[in-house]
C-alpha cells in the first residue's frame, strides 16, 4: 500500500479534495499521512480510521518517507519545499494544485479525461511532477474537449466570469461581508415599499465608494454589486497572468506549440471577477476550421466525456442550467448558448460553467492520485460520477 502525504488539506481546495476522496473511498487504497505548516501535532481529517498526528510540512525527512506527496498548500510552499526535496534525493511523485511547476518541462498539467494518453506517456518516461491546471482552463477543456479532440478549433476568444472562490476562502468571506454591509445601509428603505429606488441606489453606491467596506482581498475595490475586469498580475503588455494562462496552459495540455512540433491554437481571454461565490462561467467565440452543422457540433461536444452536458439554446433551460447556482457542488460541465454567429458558418458561440473547486481544482488531483495507485486507468474510471450531486464544502 502506497504511502501518500497530504499538505494543505485544511484549506478550501484541500477540504474539497478530502470530501471527494472520502466519497470515492480513495483512502482505502493508501497509507495516508497529513502535514501542516501551522497545526503540527493536531488531528488529521476524518477518513474512517485513526491516523498519526499531523506532521510538520517543512520536515523534509518526514515528507520524503512518502511515495507520493499531494499539495494544496500554494505556490509559496511549493517554491520553498519542492526543490529541497528533489535536491535531497526524493524521487517520489509530486501532485500539486499550485501553478509553480505547471509550465516546467519536467511537469505535466493533469486533466485525464482530456489528456490521459499524455499522462500515461509521461509516467512511462519517468516524469514525477503532475500539476493541476488553471481553474478556467480545466473547466473550459472539460466542456469543449470534443472540439479540440477533432482538431476543429482554429482560434478562440474567451470572456470569463470568475467567482470569488478563485481567490480563496478569504475572498469569499469578504464578498459576503460586503453584501451584508451594503444591505444594512439600505435595510430600512428596502422595508418601505414607498421608498424611492434612486435613493436606495444612491446609498448603495455611497457605501461602495466611501472606503468603509473591507477590500483587502480584492485589491482595494469592492466586488459586491460590482465586477473587477482584471485578475492576477500584469504581464507588462496589457495582458493579465490569468489571461496568459488561458492560451499557454491549454496548449500545453493539448501538446500544441513549438516545443511539441505542432502549431499552437491561438486563445485569447479577458478575465473578469464577478460576485458569485463559486463556479466560473465563460463566454466563448470559436473560429472553427470548417463549417460543421450545429447539431453535429452539439453531438461532438456531448459525447467527448461523461461529464459534459449540452444545454439546448433555449431561454428557460439556459436560465435554469447554465448558472453557478445550478452547478455548485456538481461534477457535470454544462455547455450551452451554442449558435452560429453572423460572421459566418465557421464561427460558433458557446457558454459554459464549471465548479471551480471540483474540476477546476481538486478533482484532477484526486484522479491523478488514482492513476498512480492503479497503474493507469481508462477514461471512464476511477471515481465515475456522471453528474450526480456531491456535497462539498470549504
Amino acid at each position: 500500500m502506497k504511502k501518500v502525504g497530504f499538505i494543505g488539506w485544511r484549506g478550501m481546495v484541500g477540504s474539497v479534495l478530502m470530501d471527494r476522496m472520502r466519497a470515492e473511498h480513495d483512502f482505502d487504497l493508501i497509507e495516508p499521512a497529513f502535514f501542516s505548516t501551522s497545526q503540527v501535532g493536531g488531528k488529521g481529517p476524518q477518513i474512517g480510521r485513526e491516523t498519526a498526528p499531523v506532521a510538520n510540512a517543512r520536515d523534509l525527512k518526514a515528507l520524503a518517507a512518502n511515495d507520493i506527496l499531494l499539495s494544496c498548500q500554494g505556490s509559496d510552499y511549493t517554491t520553498a519545499i519542492h526543490p529541497k526535496l528533489r535536491a535531497a534525493g526524493w524521487h517520489g511523485y509530486w501532485i500539486d494544485a499550485a501553478r509553480t511547476l505547471r509550465m516546467n518541462d519536467d511537469a505535466v498539467i493533469v486533466l485525464d479525461p482530456v489528456n490521459l494518453p499524455v499522462i500515461k506517456g509521461a509516467l512511462a518516461k519517468g516524469v514525477k511532477n503532475y500539476i493541476g491546471g488553471n481553474c478556467t482552463v480545466s473547466c473550459m477543456l472539460m466542456g469543449l474537449h470534443g472540439l479540440f479532440q477533432r482538431d476543429l478549433v482554429e482560434w478562440m476568444t474567451c470572456s470569463t466570469y470568475q467567482a470569488a472562490s478563485g481567490g480563496g476562502a478569504q475572498h469569499m468571506r469578504e464578498l459576503l461581508t460586503q453584501f451584508g454591509l451594503i444591505n444594512a445601509e439600505v435595510r430600512d428603505l428596502l422595508a418601505d415599499p414607498a421608498s424611492a429606488i434612486l435613493e436606495i441606489d444612491r446609498k448603495v453606491h455611497g457605501k461602495q465608494t466611501d472606503g468603509t467596506l473591507p477590500m483587502e482581498n480584492f485589491g482595494g475595490v469592492p466586488l459586491a454589486g460590482n465586477l473587477i475586469p482584471w485578475i492576477d498580475k500584469d504581464m507588462g503588455n496589457g495582458v493579465s497572468l490569468e489571461e496568459w494562462k488561458g492560451g499557454a496552459e491549454t496548449n500545453k495540455i493539448l501538446c500544441r506549440g513549438a516545443s511539441f512540433g505542432v502549431p499552437a491554437t491561438p486563445i485569447d481571454s479577458l478575465c473578469v471577477r464577478i460576485g458569485a461565490m463559486r463556479c466560473h462561467s465563460q463566454a466563448l467565440t470559436i473560429k472553427l476550421r470548417k463549417n460543421v452543422p450545429l447539431d453535429e457540433l452539439a453531438g461532438i461536444i456531448a459525447s467527448a466525456n461523461e461529464w459534459v452536458r449540452v444545454v439546448p439554446n433555449e431561454r428557460e433551460r439556459s436560465m435554469r442550467e447554465l448558472t453557478p447556482a445550478a452547478v455548485t457542488g456538481r461534477m457535470h460541465i454544462p455547455v450551452g448558448r451554442l449558435r452560429k454567429l453572423a460572421m459566418g458558418g465557421e464561427y460558433l458561440s458557446a457558454f459554459t460553467v464549471g465548479d471551480q473547486l471540483l474540476w477546476g481544482a481538486a478533482e484532477p488531483l484526486r484522479r491523478m492520485l488514482r492513476i498512480l495507485l492503479e497503474g493507469g486507468i481508462s477514461q471512464r474510471s476511477p471515481g465515475r460520477m456522471a453528474g450526480r450531486k456531491t456535497v462539498v464544502g470549504a
